[in-house]
């Protein structure tokens, strides 16, 4: 009976012991988000179930799942919104869902997202905990789930699912989970085309990898050539022979770098492939929505175009200083000596949004995956007395849920 009742837990649920706090955190965050929303909505006459399920982008999704692919709206300047430049994983699991329940195709793509929420907060917590604590594991997740537009992350998007993709792959990439990673990462492939920064991340893991253990290698080497029989470093003649250890884990981290990239390339040579357009078919599926890659251009002038007037001038100055802190918080995160993997995927990320050359109120939704930038504050947070905690955190997640509300009842993400 003792043996019975000291039994050590499956790793699994010690893991989600762990995590419980944060995920609990989480819950009560975007609980309070979604109670406000729905007061905000009725007030206003609208339904906030349809503006988390049957609005913009979750339109697209839920149309892809139930129709498959080659629904296009022409409009009167010309330009043609094709639903090829959405990323297959959510309609098909939107689909699969509907398909085993009696969800619609909206109720499907809210529960996925949904589900896939707390997955990413686990992921989120799981990258925090392993580097820093979990303290600043709870305090990351909290942030994340009081972030401005966290409200994103309970509608039918597709950013919960990446984020938990991209949080478990990175996850998997710094306790050495090489084939995991970069199967997370080519799921992450299939969710949107900022995959690349998982696939990036993952690659760049690998090669330091790589090196490092050549660099081991080679040293071991030289100390055994080095070495005489019976020498006082102990080191035997045979010690210059290539660790064992190096090579078992070759395979796992080239399966990794095979496997990492597959989903993004495989859609986005399909899509080529559906249009007749080659390789770079996509890229003018994406022009047709006026989307691109420029280098941050357009976005400039868009800024500057706010000080026309007073009235637009503030929200210009807003901007700046929105870029200005994702700049300051990625350096913080390079001062801190961030692993190097989460660097690769914030860098990508954030240059992705804020160089992408359409939808420029969507930035803030499009850096939601953007979760290491969040680490510095994170420590930070967790340093502070309980009641400080609680002000800072509590203040945090209201003006979220008031804001979230405000947004998702106006302008909201396009």
């Amino acid at each position: 009976m003792t043996d019975l009742a000291t039994r050590v837990a499956p790793p699994h649920v010690t893991a989600l012991r762990r995590a419980a706090p944060a995920l609990l955190g989480y819950a009560a965050v975007r609980a309070l988000g979604l109670l406000v929303l729905v007061v905000w909505s009725a007030a206003r006459g609208k339904s906030a179930y349809t503006l988390l399920t049957a609005r913009w982008d979750a339109l697209w999704y839920t149309r892809v799942a139930e129709l498959g692919y080659g629904y296009e709206v022409r409009l009167p300047n010309g330009d043609v919104h094709s639903n090829l430049a959405f990323f297959p994983l959510l309609p098909w699991l939107e689909r699969l869902l509907h398909t085993l329940t009696p969800l619609s195709y909206a109720d499907a793509g809210f529960m996925v997202s949904l589900f896939a929420s707390l997955a990413a907060a686990w992921g989120i917590f799981a990258v925090a905990d392993h580097g820093y604590g979990r303290r600043a594991g709870v305090c990351a997740v909290l942030l994340w789930a009081a972030l401005p537009v966290g409200i994103v992350q309970s509608m039918a998007y597709s950013e919960s699912l990446f984020t938990a993709l991209a949080a478990w792959s990175l996850y998997a990439v710094l306790t050495g989970r090489w084939v995991i990673a970069g199967a997370l990462a080519a799921l992450a492939g299939l969710t949107r085309p900022v995959g690349l920064a998982v696939a990036a991340a993952v690659w760049t893991a690998c090669v330091v990898s790589f090196v490092r253990d050549r660099s081991v290698d080679a040293a071991s080497g030289a100390r055994a050539v080095g070495s005489a029989p019976g020498s006082t470093d102990g080191a035997p003649m045979t010690s210059h022979a290539p660790r064992p250890t190096t090579g078992a884990y070759v395979l796992p981290r080239a399966l990794g770098m095979l496997l990492a990239p597959l989903g993004a390339a495989a859609y986005v040579l399909w899509v080529g492939h559906r249009t007749g357009q080659g390789p770079l078919g996509y890229l003018d599926v994406q022009a047709g929505w006026r989307n691109g890659f420029d280098g941050g251009y357009a976005f400039a002038r868009f800024v500057a175009d706010k000080f026309t007037s007073f009235p637009s001038a503030l929200a210009g100055v807003g901007l700046i200083v929105g870029v200005a802190l994702v700049i300051w918080l990625y350096v913080i995160g390079v001062r801190q000596r961030q692993p190097l993997p989460l660097l690769v995927y914030t860098g990508v990320v954030v240059t992705l949004a804020l160089c992408a050359s359409s939808y420029f109120g969507s930035k803030p939704r499009l850096l939601l995956p953007a979760f290491p930038l969040l680490l510095p504050l994170a420590v930070a947070l967790a340093g502070l007395r309980a009641s400080r905690f609680a002000l800072v955190t509590g203040l945090l997640t209201v003006t979220a849920a008031v804001y979230g509300a405000f947004w998702l009842n106006g302008s909201g993400p396009p």
